[in-house]
Parts: C-alpha cells; sequence; structure tokens
C-alpha cells in the first residue's frame, strides 16, 4: 500500500496549523488526496475568516479587529466564550459587533 496520498494529508493539515476533532485514514492513495484536496479548500475558507470578533472582558463588549489593527495579534478568541471569527466586516456588524477603534 502507498501512503503518498495519506502523508500529504498530514502535511497540509500540519502547514495550515489546524487541529484534529478525528483522523480519517485512506487505504487508497486517491482517497487520501481527495481529503487532502477536502482540507486545502477547507484552510483556504478559514483564511477568508480572518475578523476576530471578542467580547470585552471588562465591559462586555462585542468589538471585531481586521488584520493591521493595533491589537489585531494579540486578540485570541475563545469560542466557549461567545467569540467568533467573521468573513467579512459587514457580517460581523449584522451580527452586532463594533470595530475595535484602534
Amino acid at each position: 500500500m502507498r501512503n503518498s496520498g495519506l502523508s500529504l494529508l498530514f502535511q497540509i493539515v500540519a502547514a495550515a496549523g489546524i487541529g484534529f476533532v478525528g483522523v480519517t485514514f485512506a487505504t487508497q492513495p486517491q482517497t487520501a488526496m481527495a481529503v487532502a484536496q477536502s482540507v486545502t479548500s477547507t484552510v483556504a475558507q478559514i483564511s477568508e475568516c480572518n475578523i476576530k470578533g471578542n467580547i470585552s472582558v471588562n465591559t462586555g463588549e462585542r468589538i471585531y479587529h481586521v488584520p493591521g489593527q493595533r491589537y489585531y495579534k494579540q486578540t485570541r478568541i475563545d469560542q466557549l466564550k461567545g467569540e467568533r471569527w467573521f468573513c467579512s466586516e459587514s457580517e460581523a456588524l449584522a451580527a452586532g459587533w463594533r470595530r475595535s477603534r484602534q
């Protein structure tokens, strides 16, 4: 059994820095390649949703941060606290979040 496709899958996931919820094992290289292509597509989608929706610890205010803003890099998203990612500013605004002032 060749495992070049499966190896590629793990390389793509590792390079993208995404975690596993479960692991899919493919016995055929073609199946592994199809899974790898699906993961690649998902990673591309995730990378487009790079607006961080953060909830202020002090005020509870819902604030979103876009790449390049002052606190973007240090802002962490905790989905268990209701924080989330947005794919566009209009999506964040429609959900009731405001843009960070810095």
